[in-house]
């Protein structure tokens, strides 16, 4: 763990040592696959709206789904073929959801023209148009639809842009290699975003692990501010408490107090938008894990089934448990090998060895509590919620709990405590 005095910030959370060998892995384009699969649920909000239908020839970056009213993003089709069927198929976080099943005829066929646009002298609501039209999301997992959060805001006077880079799961590179093989997409992404909010001041937050990451980016004077490897440091959350001071309440966000924070990899998509009319259609993926047989960074069509990254990664190298979308912190276990990437899936884990563990009481040792980087108890929310009081549990701020996992994954009782709050706090929506 960094000692530096300039790193002395998240005191709280759980050190992890990043993979050498997939931070060292080039991202290999992965080729296009038989058939895809692609949900027009690909964001948080509503699902698109198909406007193709069975029998419909597509291009590759063609719309195929209209956003719907409210919060919601456009969906692309990410090869040139035929629609086969549009019918609900397993989705990675929806359980299942309505897909347009895609047969490719392995040509590169596009919809639209590569068009190198002079983008400065483009005025920001054209900008933000491209940002829209092309269907992209956050790509650091959260996968809310980026127009709309720079809309947001643009309804105020936003003071800082901070750019994610910190990718503080333990076995996630995605963004790493985004930075180091695209860094200035990445960096001219920001400064687009930078240029519609006319915000004033832009901040790279950086993992300290990342240190040529960091030398890439003060070449350009750019201003980088460094953070322990320490998840979750790349939580946005913490983000602004450690920037601006600010610790937000459950109700707030960073644009109430004059921040907007993108991701590394969102920022190199809001590029490739606006400056080649390329809309979301792949993206850059770790593959990781004891039981997959090669670990790999790829580049992957949107709606590739799991199955078919499993054979480009050289087969299973032993029976698989569990297959996580994400990191190992964070992420969501899948059900079927069918499952398609979506947009902001960063990562998938294949999991062969999984220790058996026995679950006991709680003996009140208190070691969640010392890694909560929200300075919460995990351990008292956890004993109202068992007692069925789950309102006193929200007095001891469940609501505040960002689901990091770091209470169970330093629990000697294998507790899972972020199932329990997950829960609680459902079964209080729920009334």
């Amino acid at each position: 763990m960094y000692n530096n005095p300039m790193l002395n910030i998240f005191a709280k959370g759980v050190y992890f040592k990043k993979p050498t060998t997939l931070l060292n892995s080039p991202i290999e384009v992965m080729p296009t696959p038989q058939k895809v699969f692609i949900p027009f649920l690909q964001h948080k909000g509503e699902p698109a709206i198909p406007i193709v239908k069975p029998g419909d020839t597509v291009r590759i970056g063609m719309k195929i789904g209209e956003p719907a009213n409210g919060v919601s993003s456009a969906i692309h089709s990410s090869v040139s073929g035929k629609v086969l069927e549009i019918k609900p198929l397993p989705h990675p976080f929806a359980g299942r959801a309505l897909c347009c099943i895609i047969e490719s005829d392995s040509s590169e066929n596009w919809e639209r023209n590569f068009i190198d646009t002079d983008y400065h002298s483009l005025e920001k609501e054209e900008l933000l148009k491209r940002i829209k039209d092309a269907g992209i999301v956050g790509l650091g997992g959260g996968g809310f639809p980026t127009d709309i959060k720079i809309f947001e805001g643009m309804k105020g006077r936003v003071k800082i842009l901070i750019i994610n880079c910190c990718e503080s799961e333990p076995n996630l590179c995605a963004d790493y290699r985004t930075i180091i093989e695209y860094p200035q997409c990445v960096i001219e992404g920001a400064r687009i975003i930078q240029k519609i909010l006319d915000a004033p001041e832009m901040i790279f937050a950086v993992s300290g692990v990342y240190k040529d990451i960091i030398k890439v980016l003060k070449k350009d004077d750019i201003i980088v501010k460094v953070f322990p490897p320490i998840f979750p440091q790349g939580s946005e959350r913490l983000l602004m408490k450690e920037i601006l001071k600010r610790r937000l309440q459950p109700s707030e966000l960073p644009v109430d107090y004059g921040a907007i924070v993108q991701n590394a990899s969102t920022c190199y998509a809001v590029y490739q938008a606006v400056k080649y009319n390329k809309p979301l259609i792949e993206r850059i993926i770790t593959v990781t894990g004891d039981g997959i047989q090669n670990e790999k960074n790829i580049l992957a069509k949107i709606g590739t089934p799991v199955d078919e990254i499993i054979k480009f990664c050289g087969g299973l190298k032993k029976p698989v448990k569990k297959i996580i979308f994400g990191g190992l912190m964070t992420g969501i276990a899948q059900f079927s090998f069918h499952v398609p990437i979506i947009k902001p899936i960063n990562g998938i884990v294949f999991q062969s060895s999984i220790d058996e563990e026995i679950l006991n009481e709680c003996t009140r040792c208190g070691f969640c509590i010392d890694v909560c980087p929200m300075d919460l108890l995990p351990q008292i929310m956890y004993r109202f919620i068992k007692e069925n009081d789950i309102e006193e549990a929200f007095d001891y701020g469940l609501n505040e709990c960002i689901e990091c996992g770091c209470c169970a994954y330093v629990c000697p009782s294998n507790i899972p405590l972020v199932h329990y709050f997950k829960s609680a706090r459902i079964k209080s929506s729920n009334g």
